[in-house]
């Protein structure tokens, strides 16, 4: 399952980790075993997310409080944990 978990996170679509357990009929508790465990092996990281950070790409970064032209203010509060697989 772990290889069918890897795949799943390459093909680029965004899915919550009730998502994954759905598509590959386990629990969530079940992927998020699995996740950690892959971040222990150096499979995948957990992508931090850059809050109070400026993303320096676009017009509304002021290098401050945090990109408030690429999202809302609290947005990270509502996306929760972002998987990469590391190459």
């Amino acid at each position: 399952m772990l290889t069918v978990l890897l795949e799943l996170l390459k093909d680029g679509r965004s899915r919550t980790v009730e998502m994954l357990a759905e598509e590959l009929d386990t629990t969530a508790d079940d992927i998020r075993r699995q996740l950690e465990y892959l971040e222990r092996i150096g499979a995948v990281r957990k992508v931090a997310f850059p809050s109070g950070k400026s993303c320096g790409s676009c017009s509304g970064c002021d290098g401050g409080g945090g990109c408030k032209g690429c999202m809302p203010d609290n947005a990270e509060a509502n996306i929760g944990d972002i998987w990469e697989v590391c190459r």
